[in-house]
């Protein structure tokens, strides 16, 4: 049976003006997100959107969910199969396509992983397990797109283990 697990965040919209939304231009699109027992962040929308830039927005909460997703699960089958990651980078991008209506969905995201391992025979392994931490990360699984990856591994020559 497959298991199930629940989550829970909440928003609280901190941007009202005095005036609520009478007026688009008239209301701030600042918000906050909470989870219990964990810090709020600060978010916005994109400032092409009338939001803050100096706020995280969806589409970067977005783009982490799936960059962090996604490296827990690389992270998880290299201790399995015995490659020692010693740092892990990701620089991921990704394309939203808005429409004539002003709607959109993101059409193309591209993890950018960078990691180093302790011995040159890991890299290949390494290169390997990203395929399968795609195929298992849940952000991933629950998109109506492929998210492709081009990681980058070497050896973490500070820390390389000889033999």
């Amino acid at each position: 049976m497959n298991r199930q697990h629940h989550f829970r965040t909440t928003i609280n919209w901190t941007g009202n003006r005095g005036q609520g939304t009478t007026d688009y231009n008239g209301y701030d699109r600042s918000h906050r997100l909470s989870a219990q027992n964990k810090p709020t962040i600060e978010v916005s929308s994109d400032s092409a959107f009338m939001g803050d830039p100096s706020k995280y927005n969806p589409e970067e909460l977005f783009l982490a969910s799936l960059s962090s997703c996604h490296m827990l699960w690389f992270l998880h089958l290299c201790s399995d199969n015995g490659v020692v990651v010693t740092a892990y980078e990701d620089h991921a991008t990704g394309n939203l396509d808005e429409d004539k209506t002003g709607g959109g969905k993101f059409t193309e995201v591209i993890l950018h992983p960078h990691v180093k391992v302790t011995h040159s025979s890991m890299i290949v392994k390494a290169n390997e397990l990203h395929e399968e931490a795609n195929k298992r990360c849940f952000i991933a699984n629950s998109c109506n797109f492929k998210i492709k990856h081009e990681a980058f591994c070497k050896v973490d020559l500070s820390r390389e283990v000889v033999g």
